[in-house]
């Protein structure tokens, strides 16, 4: 087996200027050299937002950039045909492609209706702290521009538990809808704020099954138009697992296809909550490593006084491996985003080696790392702020050593609070396979490893180029590898 990598490609704060499916095209053969094997794509679909939109706010879910809709016909990203375009050329290069969706809400809806609600405590969904009664909702989504091309289903409030604005006295609070399918919320695995279904906008009713069967036929659509190869769900904690168990199984089933998902259930200190998901949905779906993440940026920020030997402690890619995406960066967890979680730049090269270069985990890549990251917006405190992300020089030679060297058994030195170490023995598969990885927080250390008797009196060196010298594999194919204070170094066999 070859080591596969994921690539998400895009950021939050991408321009604007449609250009993103073109980029697409003009990297996809470079990113396959690099050692990007798949790429996940973000929402393709026309958001509340039009051209302004990054896809999380959707709108037309058959909106791929071909209609005069909210404002433009193009997305942030660009048009269908490009999109399509983008989306074949990665594929030619060898890269499979992960498309975003996004079911949880509809944004921007062509009409208001009177719908019956009753008010909700914002702090206890499941508290109502009203009586039932009317308000004008922004439930009706007919697609005016699209005039029912690919689909003539029309969205309205018995598809939809719950809004957050009432057009009638123009408050903003969280409404329940009462509709024929049940008063109040879905059953949802995380119970935070007393029941999470609501996260924001028009929340869809999947209790519904003519909302049930509309997504079937749009899933189909969507692969049979596109060509993907898998999924990445968004906010599945807010949705109920029973609709992605059997979402997933018709179109697998229908499309004669694996479409391997990964879905975003963001509970960066609650393990148990992710795993109760794995379990809830019978291994159909993997996630990200929020946990992971959430040591990796404590890490980054405590310096020496982190104890390395915990990194994987809580983690996914611990508990449930062949489940684990991991992850050093996402689009959520950047600078001013209301889920940020940043890996300070010192501590990256750390993370992505963990990530890159152990057997566990399918590791997806951050846009930022590999392109870098300039923008401005504001921050909590309201102000504007200037952020630059810089691009991580170490990660295309991570990217080459996860393809070429990471193979093999493997054992761990997790044994010192601020040096920690590990070895993959090779494999005969790939030829000059093996490698030994330290990383310190602190001062210089070294690591006295067992590689492996195959390499006795063989050299090895940093690949990272941060050690200089040699270390020669002894007799019972031990060896010391040395690393700079606070710093990593991957030793292979001397090119």
């Amino acid at each position: 087996m070859e080591n596969h990598t994921m690539l998400q490609y895009f950021e939050w704060y991408y321009p604007k200027d449609g250009s993103l499916w073109r980029k697409v095209r003009e990297d996809a053969k470079g990113l396959k050299e690099m050692g990007i094997d798949s790429i996940w794509l973000p929402p393709a679909h026309k958001g509340m937002e039009g051209p302004e939109s990054t896809g999380y706010d959707s709108y037309d879910l058959y909106d791929l950039g071909e209609f005069d809709q909210k404002g433009s016909i193009a997305t942030k990203y660009g048009t269908k045909e490009e999109y399509l375009a983008a989306v074949k050329s990665a594929k030619e290069a060898g890269i499979q492609v992960y498309v975003d969706i996004v079911l949880n809400h509809l944004g921007g809806a062509d009409e208001h209706e009177p719908v019956m609600v009753r008010k909700v405590n914002p702090d206890n969904r499941n508290e109502f702290i009203s009586e039932p009664f009317e308000i004008d909702a922004y439930t009706k989504f007919t697609y005016p521009g699209r005039n029912g091309k690919y689909s003539e289903f029309k969205w309205d409030y018995q598809c939809f538990t719950g809004v957050d604005y009432d057009a009638r006295t123009q408050e903003t609070a969280i409404y329940s809808i009462q509709n024929q399918y049940g008063e109040g919320w879905e059953d949802v695995l995380d119970d935070e704020n007393g029941n999470y279904d609501y996260l924001m906008l028009t929340d869809i009713d999947f209790r519904n099954p003519a909302v049930r069967e509309e997504l079937k036929r749009w899933g189909k659509w969507f692969h049979e138009t596109v060509g993907f190869d898998g999924f990445r769900l968004d906010a599945i904690k807010h949705m109920p697992h029973t609709f992605f168990n059997e979402w997933l199984d018709y179109l697998r089933a229908e499309l004669g296809a694996e479409l391997f998902t990964v879905g975003e259930y963001w509970s960066p200190y609650d393990l148990q909550a992710m795993l109760n998901y794995i379990d809830a949905t019978e291994g159909r779906i993997s996630l990200f490593d929020a946990c992971l993440q959430a040591n990796f940026s404590q890490a980054s920020k405590a310096g020496e006084s982190y104890d390395l030997t915990t990194i994987l402690n809580g983690s996914l890619v611990l508990a449930r491996p062949q489940f684990a995406v991991t992850l050093v960066e996402n689009h959520d967890t950047q600078p001013l985003q209301s889920l940020e979680q940043t890996v300070e730049p010192w501590f990256r090269a750390h993370a992505y080696s963990i990530i890159l270069l152990r057997e566990a985990g399918y590791p997806c890549v951050f846009y930022s790392d590999v392109y870098g990251s300039a923008y401005t917006d504001k921050g909590t405190d309201g102000k504007d702020h200037e952020v630059t992300m810089l691009s991580l020089p170490q990660l295309p030679q991570l990217l080459s050593l996860r393809k070429n060297k990471a193979y093999g058994m493997q054992r761990d030195y997790f044994d010192h609070p601020s040096c920690i170490g590990w070895t993959r023995a090779g494999a005969e598969e790939h030829q000059g396979s093996g490698i030994a990885v330290v990383l310190s927080n602190g001062e210089t250390g070294t690591k006295h490893m067992e590689i492996g008797v195959q390499f006795a009196g063989q050299v090895f060196t940093d690949h990272l180029g941060h050690v200089e010298g040699e270390v020669t594999i002894d007799e019972n194919g031990w060896g010391t590898f040395p690393c700079n204070a606070g710093s990593v170094s991957a030793w292979a066999l001397r090119d």
